[in-house]
């Protein structure tokens, strides 16, 4: 698990609903539990604060760090799509990129990978598509200096030809698979997780469990029912991740609170004075 990863997933999950921001130390102390050293936590945070994620803030405890409106925007959609707590629906059309690819092979993986992550999916190196309107996608392909031109369209095959264009530009087959050993996985390791466990292995587990769930943003478009195939495993998957999330959230809770511990209060303009 990479620190940078490993952060938005914290400051998601965790620290947006409790402010956005929180002391070096409280960072450290939390991603400790799942491995990660703490020269790479500051390493980490220094580059996102290079790219506009985060940013520094004073708090009672000392300096920390406190999440951009970016970071916010980025953060609070991921976690719609990660709870999936909003209703995929289809109108019947699609949302159509045709780009001048970046020449820099590095560049490419980048554009793919934020294209990828916003829904869309490829038919060929200058076609994207996705079945909704990825947000933000032209401030994105503006900020590449990517040329391109946009496109709604509907498929005159209808359904049967949505499905196969679908079909085209996903391998679904190779994301039903993943999802299926997302839950083989996922269950071995928490099937030693208790109401007897101790609240740091149940904080560890879970945050595992939801860093593992959130590739699948950049997997998975979340197509509408309709062009998915039948007794779809991502249904199951996300029965699955819903349940135990659920289960390990008062623990894991109360674990984040104890390494925080008030921290993360900001020192208001008076009580720099005093």
């Amino acid at each position: 698990m990479q620190a940078r990863s490993a952060l938005f997933d914290l400051y998601g999950d965790h620290l947006r609903p409790r402010g956005g921001r929180a002391p070096v130390a409280a960072l450290v102390k939390l991603l400790a539990p799942l491995g990660i050293a703490p020269p790479a936590v500051r390493t980490a945070v220094s580059r996102m604060v290079r790219q506009g994620w985060l940013e520094p803030v004073k708090l009672m405890s000392g300096p920390g760090y406190s999440i951009t409106p970016k970071a916010a925007r980025r953060l609070d959609e991921a976690a719609s799509r990660i709870y999936r707590t909003g209703r995929v629906a289809w109108d019947g059309r699609f949302d159509l990129l045709v780009l001048d690819a970046p020449s820099a092979r590095r560049d490419r993986q980048r554009l793919s990978a934020n294209l990828r992550y916003l829904g869309y999916g490829t038919l060929d190196e200058q076609t994207w598509v996705a079945t909704r309107p990825g947000e933000d996608v032209d401030l994105l392909l503006d900020e590449a200096g990517v040329r391109f031109e946009r496109f709604s369209a509907a498929h005159a095959a209808g359904t049967p030809g949505a499905m196969g264009l679908v079909r085209r530009a996903w391998d679904l087959a190779e994301i039903g698979r993943a999802y299926e050993q997302f839950v083989a996985e996922q269950r071995a390791l928490l099937t030693g997780i208790t109401a007897r466990s101790c609240d740091e292995d149940a904080y560890a587990a879970r945050f595992r469990l939801v860093h593992a769930w959130r590739t699948f943003l950049f997997r998975d478009p979340q197509l509408p029912p309709a062009l998915l195939p039948e007794r779809w495993p991502g249904t199951a998957a996300a029965s699955f991740f819903d349940r135990h999330a659920a289960r390990l959230r008062p623990a894991a809770d109360r674990y984040v609170e104890q390494c925080l511990d008030g921290g993360n209060r900001m020192i208001r303009p008076k009580e720099r004075q005093t």
